[in-house]
Order: structure tokens, then C-alpha cells, then sequence
């Protein structure tokens, strides 16, 4: 069983929550589940769709993954003590990514420090006043903490997510599947030549197991 939750909070970004939801969700079969977790019970998008949690906020501290999506009021909510001690991630325990805005929550927890970090254009201001050094790049990780930036970045996220729980070849099979006809092994192969650096090197022994 592998547990993530998806933080969707108010005025969420859809295509940060749902298409890595959608993506980790396509290795059920090995036991996988991906949530959308909230602070409420019911969220609006900042397109205005409505949906009802999956799970609470507090899921996430139990969850073995984390993945923080972006908004509209962020900001508003980076600046929500109360709401941010809700949130207890243990990066040394739980594999965790942000996308867009959500780098700016991974960085009022603490989560990030000195290291360089990937947000969206218009949240790097943000990110920039709270310390952080922003790379102009759509992927970045360090250790068991990855950030992204762009709406559809969030395939970065699932497929290093997967690829460090389940595998290279777990993740180029859900990658696959959600990838466009006619340019599955160009998108495929795009993506993992984003994500591959930041996956654990492989011992020689486990090179040969592989093969």
C-alpha cells in the first residue's frame, strides 16, 4: 500500500491537483491511492469547481508521500500559522513535492532552506522574498523533496514520485499511458530525462538485477 495525499486547498489550480492525482492513481492495482486532501471539507477551484475531500489535512502527516499543489490564495494561506502547524511532514520519512505556489507553503514550513528551489513565474517573487534561491527550471529535487514549476510540471512530480516507490519502469508505464497518440515515447522519454537525475544511482549489483 502506498498512501499519498494531494493538498488541494481553496482556490486550487486543477491541473496541479487531478493530473497528478490522475497519474499516481494508475498503480492502484499495486496498492497505490492518491488523495485529495484539504483543510475543509468542500474546495473551490479558482475556476470555479467544487470538490468534496477525500481527506483531511491532517492525513497527510500519516501519508507516505505529499504533494502540495498551487492557487490563488496561497499566499493567503502561507501566512495562516494556525493552518501550517495542521501540516506536519517529515521529509525524512515521507517523499514530498510542490508545484507552482505550493513551493512557497514548502518554504514557510521550513522544508526547503537554503537549497534552490522551482515555482511559476508569478509566485517567484514570493519565493524569492521568503529566502529561497529560484532556478529556472520545471523540475528540481534534493534528497526526498522535490519542487516544480508550471501547471503541467505536475507530470515531473508523479513520475519522480513513482519512479523513487515503484521504479523507472512504473513510472515510464503511467507516463504512457496519459501521454498524447503518436508522441507516447518522445513524451515519455522528455519526461524521465527530466526526473532521472534526481533518482538514486543504481549500485552496480542492482544494475544487474535490473537487467
Amino acid at each position: 500500500m502506498m498512501q499519498i495525499a494531494v493538498l488541494t486547498f481553496d482556490g486550487y489550480n486543477e491541473l496541479d491537483s487531478f493530473v497528478a492525482a490522475a497519474i499516481l492513481n494508475r498503480l492502484q492495482a499495486s496498492g497505490w491511492q492518491a488523495h485529495i486532501t484539504s483543510d475543509r471539507p468542500e474546495v473551490t477551484s479558482m475556476n470555479g469547481v467544487v470538490v468534496q475531500r477525500q481527506q483531511p489535512i491532517e492525513f497527510a502527516a500519516e501519508a507516505d508521500a505529499v504533494l502540495i499543489g498551487s492557487g490563488i490564495r496561497t499566499r493567503e494561506i502561507a501566512q495562516d500559522r494556525d493552518l501550517l502547524d495542521r501540516l506536519r511532514l517529515d521529509p525524512a520519512r515521507q517523499l514530498i513535492g510542490s508545484q507552482c505556489s505550493g513551493t512557497l507553503l514548502l518554504a514557510k514550513l521550513g522544508l526547503i532552506g537554503d537549497l534552490p528551489a522551482c515555482t511559476d513565474l508569478t509566485t517567484r517573487p514570493w519565493v524569492i522574498e521568503a529566502g529561497v534561491d529560484v532556478l529556472d527550471a520545471p523540475f528540481v529535487a534534493h534528497g526526498n523533496v522535490a519542487t516544480a514549476g508550471g501547471c503541467l510540471a505536475s507530470q515531473y512530480l508523479a513520475g519522480w514520485m513513482i519512479a523513487r516507490l515503484a521504479g523507472e519502469d512504473a513510472a515510464r508505464e503511467a507516463l504512457h499511458y496519459v501521454a498524447p497518440v503518436g508522441e507516447k515515447e518522445e513524451y515519455v522519454e522528455r519526461a524521465m530525462r527530466v526526473v532521472r537525475p534526481f533518482l538514486p544511482v543504481k549500485t552496480p549489483a542492482e544494475a544487474v538485477a535490473v537487467a
